[in-house]
């Protein structure tokens, strides 16, 4: 395939049996049912990711971005628990919540084409996949099954290829992330670009957005790390703005340009702010 993700900086694998996969959604998720992770850590390693903070990563004892965990018979266990929850009542699926679930590693593994086959099996009422992989892609006659019950909410944080670099180097590159958003749409599954964190980009960042969505969400790290920026700050990121003289973008306001500039070119009901954006 072309395209592919980034290879990543992980140098740990391990192979875990999980003994559930489907977690309460809680705080920035409480719109969901439940949130799914096929993987636990993230090779992807971007310096801004809120998960380093959280007790996932501290207890890990070993950095951010350098191990994943495979999730061993996660269909089977998925299978069972989708079953029970959709007994009870409306299931709604935010996947991922604290790894993204296109990790490199998901070309050879493929837990989440996994799940996804199960999902499309037995659907749940809504299910969103968060991503900024364009391995998504091989995924489209899955997410074709799942009808308007799916959206793929592409990660496109910037249009800046020298901010991607500066920000997420093992992350995939933009242009990838762009075609694959139009290759969703193309074959007709439901996406949005999310543009979040919210990184220092261009004016003409809407109009290349314009032709591939119709929809946008818009989030920074004051908003979306679940601590009002608290998490975020600890990990000292004022001093990337600082080096590339772009401070004005490290700011609890600094949203707002972004915001304006897509409302000049989408519908006002299409750019939708934080927690909003990410709901079923």
């Amino acid at each position: 395939m072309d395209d592919e993700p980034e290879s990543g900086m992980i140098n740990e694998l391990v192979h875990t049996s999980p003994k559930s996969m489907l977690n309460k959604g809680t705080g920035f998720l409480s719109d969901y049912s439940h949130s799914l992770n096929p993987y636990t850590g993230c090779s992807f390693g971007c310096s801004y990711c809120y998960v380093r903070r959280m007790p996932v990563s501290t207890f890990r004892g070993k950095e951010w971005g350098t191990w994943v965990d495979v999730k061993r018979g996660a269909a089977d266990l998925l299978r069972k628990e989708l079953h029970r929850a959709k007994a009870k009542g409306k299931v709604t699926i935010f996947m991922s919540s604290s790894t993204d679930p296109y990790q490199p590693i998901e070309y050879k593994e493929q837990v989440t084409r996994s799940l996804l086959e199960v999902m499309a099996d037995n659907p749940p009422d809504f299910l969103l996949v968060q991503t900024r992989s364009p391995l998504v892609r091989r995924d489209i006659d899955l997410l074709l099954r799942l009808k308007d019950k799916v959206r793929v909410s592409m990660t496109v944080e910037t249009d800046r290829e020298d901010i991607r670099k500066r920000f997420t180097p093992e992350a995939p590159p933009i242009a990838a992330r762009l075609k694959t958003l139009q290759l969703l749409a193309e074959a007709g599954v439901p996406t949005q670009a999310t543009i979040a964190p919210v990184l220092p980009s261009s004016e003409s960042f809407p109009d290349r957005l314009k032709p591939l969505v119709d929809r946008v969400c818009v989030d920074d790290y004051f908003m979306g790390d679940g601590s009002g920026g608290k998490r975020t700050r600890s990990l000292g990121l004022r001093s990337l703005y600082e080096e590339i003289g772009e401070e004005r973008w490290y700011d609890p306001s600094a949203y707002r340009i972004v915001y304006e500039r897509m409302l000049n070119v989408f519908p006002a009901d299409r750019v939708l702010v934080s927690q909003q954006g990410f709901a079923p």
